[in-house]
């Protein structure tokens, strides 16, 4: 094989264009991989329908699973983890590759590496065009931390691996330890079902999920969720199960000002938020500082991830099989079929649309 194909967003609000590449060598540091499979994100179709920002053209496609297919040269035979690489291993990778020695690296945020290349956000580029989940190979740069796949991590589950599972376990590190904490939940989406199932697998007495739709509701439940509601009930849910004092810690996981709006008075005095879900413009929110500081409360934003979040996101899918991440994707498609999978609405229990290659 000497050429790839790939689904490339040329215009916002158009279709993907199929089109074909030649097959890059990889370089010192490199590695190639054959594409498996890719779940579209929630940014991927924000990105699509002009909601967020991205360069074009581009291949869109980032919670991505791969096959090593070569390496450039210099490479040590060994994934991020320390365990050996070889072609054909089942591979996954952080959103980002970072330098690891720029302002942000040496601070601990190689998601904002000041030389990134972030995979599904990358403009076209000659001889590098494959940057994307949407075609059949994609270049992994160097400085990409790659992980191989635990053999009982079904392919439908790893996918969001590096995108969705990922970022949570990012946030929950940023919330600290939660045994035996009450927590609410903002959205019952792929984050926030992730969230409600690693929560309670970390101990957390009650987790609240609050969301919009009752098919989503549902399915919270069926993932660790030990109270549901609508933003309408919240309040009294929240009231009933915190005698009055709020939740510990609280995840925003829509990106809906409405939502925040909603959760920050249920967070207890002393409490945490977690912000997640806002990766897109929208309306500026009240925010009364006088009852930040009264309160006590904790603000944090979380925007992707480290390494080790990947490394913890793929334990914790191996570790937990008892959630059936697996049943999230709907039925795959083939690449050519991708307008298609992107125009066909999503039914519970499946919130992301997949691409699986041959």
């Amino acid at each position: 094989m000497t050429t790839a194909i790939a689904a490339v967003l040329e215009e916002v609000g158009r279709p993907l264009v199929l089109r074909e590449f030649p097959l890059p060598v990889p370089r010192a540091g490199e590695t190639l991989v054959e594409v498996i499979a890719c779940t579209l994100c929630g940014s991927d179709l924000h990105s699509l329908h002009g909601r967020r920002p991205v360069p074009l053209p581009t291949i869109l496609g980032h919670e991505i699973l791969g096959r090593v297919s070569a390496f450039g040269p210099g490479t040590n035979g060994r994934d991020a983890a320390g365990q050996p690489l070889a072609v054909g291993d089942r591979v996954t990778w952080s959103i980002v590759a970072s330098c690891g020695d720029c302002f942000y690296c040496r601070r601990d945020l190689p998601q904002k590496c000041l030389h990134q290349t972030k995979y599904g956000h990358e403009p076209l580029r000659p001889g590098r065009e494959l940057t994307g989940g949407l075609a059949d190979h994609c270049l992994l740069a160097a400085g990409t931390a790659i992980f191989r796949v635990p053999p009982n991590i079904s392919n439908a589950a790893a996918c969001p691996a590096n995108c969705a599972t990922a970022t949570i376990a990012a946030a929950l590190e940023a919330a600290g330890p939660l045994a035996g904490n009450r927590v609410l939940v903002m959205g019952a989406g792929m984050l926030g079902v992730t969230a409600a199932a690693w929560t309670r697998a970390l101990g957390a007495a009650d987790v609240v999920c609050c969301d919009v739709a009752a098919e989503r509701l549902a399915l919270a439940a069926r993932f660790g969720a030990t109270r549901t509601c609508s933003t309408a009930e919240l309040p009294s849910a929240v009231a009933e199960l915190a005698a009055g004092h709020g939740v510990d810690v609280a995840f925003e996981l829509t990106g809906s000002p409405e939502a925040f709006e909603a959760a920050l008075p249920q967070v207890r005095i002393g409490g945490t938020m977690i912000l997640v879900g806002s990766v897109f413009p929208s309306r500026p929110v009240p925010l009364l500082l006088e009852q930040v500081v009264r309160r006590c409360l904790t603000l944090r934003g979380i925007h992707n991830y480290a390494p080790r979040h990947l490394a913890a996101a793929l334990a914790f899918l191996d570790e937990n099989r008892e959630y059936p991440f697996e049943t999230l994707v709907a039925p795959w498609q083939p690449l050519s079929a991708i307008n298609a999978a992107i125009a066909t609405p999503l039914s519970p229990p499946a919130l992301r649309s997949g691409i699986a290659l041959p």
